[in-house]
């Protein structure tokens, strides 16, 4: 029996791509595998941070006068999201949002998940409860302010000779998307506020060459450039610079968006910059392979904006963190394209320049393609769930975890006011299905004696061979048990992880109700996890209680990735914002405080999110001036003119810099 209940959880967005040809190839291309050759059998795979290599079993290396290996598949390209299918004033799907019904309860339109046209009679209650306000909708106050584009007609021109008409667009909704990402200020400032400056000019190459064409063009007549992939980043990335004199444009890399062929005997994929987790997944499951990468963004996010900002995915324990899965990339820079003719395991050549993409943010160049590893479909995969007495015995928990063997492929645990969250977004309940929950609570609170103002939840998720996945569930329960845990069940497990798909939809209904919502993240040593957490929660209370800000924020906390030695820590939070003069401001003055705590708890400035404008005041206390000086340095020889100027990862001179005296004079550009 479940104490969790059975609510379900919006599930990932359906895949809009069609049923293909395994073996559709563009022109020219050598012919693809045989048809029984096309989908491998299912096998381990991945590389886990404890030392633990998952290979094919049955794999069998070719020799001569054996079965030759499988060739090169050549996918066809499938259906990609078209502007019409996104969100210009928030995130995700246009046909998709939360928003309250004739009968005054929150429902999710659309039908692209489980939850769509189901009530929440729980969410508004809970939200109110927590905030402490009313939570009235206000509409918004007034359409942002688009500044009007800047010319350099010599730029343009030139461009005209390389790229068709639709790939130049000077719209200004077009213009003003491509000016930021996804934090709380920039969807704030697109409803209610103004930019002062967005990129002048979109432009959407369909290859390799073009973008070497445009980034030519833009360092012949002093361009600024700035690579667009999902424009989901949430560290102010993709804000151009207010004091940027040249024109700017924004390179999309949407249209660059197939895989470009699978090599399944090396567990390879070559793989375009522009392609979105979401449809690589989808159409790499069509040849039994999975990338294995899968972070919150997934349904939005690119290959090239995950490998620009380090990114980090919720099964990295089975597949690794991005730098685990790229062995190669391409790279267009002002001073060259960098690549190589070979992908292989491993080489010792020097320096090695492809990883300074890792982590570059756009500041380097425009990453056009990639090649990855990956690695058959598991042929199993299910989900867990357990229920600890409070965050102290999950913690115990998780740390044992790691030091029992190899980890299920995704672990989470959730302190009580995430578990809150989550039972917010159930369903009504009726009949035996309403009665069973009661029972379910009855026995957890009752007769096991679980305080629901402490306990927390752990999600998992298993994948690999079914001997694999069994072994890993049978030492998680023993291990759980141990810790006094209390199994929750699949259902309840898939609902936990889900989760994550709802957040960032919950958080542009929240805004509409004068409430701001965030999240940010952190790694930090086991040795230094609870007080970190204890740490950044009171001064969170602290600071909001300091400006007199109305109501009570909502705080909470979960842990996303497991390491040997230490993990990630998420934070979300919120504050109401009725009557506040500059709320967004005021948002920003209580992250900046939290984000200090972290650094002064022992966390670091980020696990996956990254720098960009957001954090970079805050460099100087995680690069020493040396490293700083070393950046730069790479920053003047790969682009001495500045062309992609975005300005990102640069603690700068300004009001509010983090910089110490001794800390060398900044320089504008970006990279510290």
């Amino acid at each position: 029996m479940s104490p969790l209940g059975s609510g379900k959880l919006p599930y990932m967005a359906r895949s809009t791509s069609q049923s293909t040809s395994a073996h559709g190839e563009p022109a020219g291309a050598r012919p693809n595998a045989p048809a029984d050759q096309a989908k491998p059998s299912t096998s381990d795979c991945g590389v886990s941070d404890f030392g633990a290599v998952h290979g094919d079993r049955d794999a069998r290396i070719p020799t001569p006068g054996a079965e030759p290996p499988l060739e090169r598949i050549y996918p066809p390209s499938i259906p990609q999201d078209t502007p019409d299918d996104l969100r210009l004033d928030g995130w995700g799907f246009k046909d998709t949002e939360f928003r309250i019904n004739t009968a005054g309860h929150v429902e999710l339109s659309g039908s692209r998940y489980a939850l769509a046209g189901q009530e929440l009679p729980h969410l508004l209650e809970f939200m109110r409860d927590q905030i402490q306000l009313p939570l009235e909708r206000k509409e918004n106050a007034a359409s942002p302010n688009i500044p009007p584009a800047r010319e350099q007609p010599h730029f343009l021109a030139e461009l005209q000779k390389v790229l068709p008409q639709d790939a130049i667009v000077r719209d200004e909704l077009v213009r003003r998307r491509h000016g930021h990402g996804h934090t709380y200020d920039d969807i704030y400032r697109v409803r209610h506020g103004a930019f002062e400056r967005v990129p002048d000019v979109v432009l959407f190459p369909s290859s390799h060459a073009e973008v070497e064409a445009i980034v030519a063009a833009a360092k012949t007549h002093g361009v600024c450039l700035i690579p667009y992939g999902g424009g989901t980043n949430v560290t102010e990335a993709l804000g151009c610079p207010e004091t940027e004199s040249r024109m700017i444009a924004s390179i999309d890399m949407s249209r660059m968006h197939r895989i470009l062929w699978i090599d399944p005997t090396n567990k390879l994929a070559r793989i375009q910059a522009g392609a979105v987790g979401r449809l690589i997944e989808a159409q790499l499951s069509e040849y039994g392979f999975t990338l294995g990468h899968e972070p919150d963004s997934i349904e939005h996010s690119t290959l090239g904006g995950w490998i620009a900002t380090r990114a980090s995915g919720m099964k990295k324990n089975r597949y690794g963190n991005i730098e685990d899965l790229v062995l190669d990339v391409r790279v267009v820079t002002p001073t060259g394209t960098i690549d190589r003719q070979h992908a292989v395991p491993r080489e010792s050549v020097g320096l090695d320049m492809r990883s300074l993409m890792l982590g570059s943010e756009g500041c380097l160049g425009v990453i056009t393609e990639a090649t990855v590893r990956i690695c058959e479909r598991a042929p199993i995969s299910e989900y867990g769930s357990f229920l600890f007495r409070n965050f102290n015995h999950g913690l115990e928990f998780l740390f044992e975890l790691t030091r029992s063997g190899s980890l299920p492929a995704s672990v989470r645990l959730m302190d009580n006011m995430q578990f809150q969250f989550g039972q917010a977004l159930r369903t009504r309940k009726s009949g035996l299905a309403k009665l069973r929950s009661q029972l379910e609570q009855l026995y957890l609170f009752r007769v096991r004696g679980f305080d629901p103002a402490e306990l927390v939840a752990c999600t998992l998720l298993y994948e690999g061979s079914q001997s694999e996945v069994r072994e890993q569930k049978r030492r998680v329960a023993t291990l759980a048990r141990r810790h006094g845990g209390l199994a929750g069940g699949g259902s309840n497990g898939r609902q936990g992880y889900q989760l994550t798909f709802a957040i960032a939809y919950v958080r542009d209904f929240v805004m509409r109700h004068q409430v701001l919502a965030e999240s940010f993240e952190t790694a930090v040593p086991w040795s230094q996890v609870h007080s970190l957490c204890v740490n950044v929660r009171q001064r969170v209370l602290d600071e909001h209680r300091l400006r007199g800000l109305p109501g009570s924020p909502f705080y909470g906390c979960r842990i996303t990735q497991l390491y040997a030695t230490g993990v990630c820590v998420y934070f979300y939070f919120g504050i109401g914002s009725e009557g506040v003069e500059n709320p967004s401001e005021a948002f920003a003055a209580i992250e900046r405080e939290a984000r200090d705590e972290i650094l002064r708890s022992g966390g670091s400035l980020s696990h996956h999110h990254g720098v960009g404008k957001l954090r970079q005041r805050f460099l100087p206390r995680v690069l020493s001036q040396g490293e700083r000086a070393w950046i730069h340095g790479i920053k003047r020889a790969i682009d001495p003119t500045n062309v992609f100027g975005a300005g990102n990862q640069d603690p700068g001179d300004g009001p509010g810099s983090e910089l110490s005296e001794s800390a060398p004079e900044p320089r504008r550009g970006g990279l510290a």
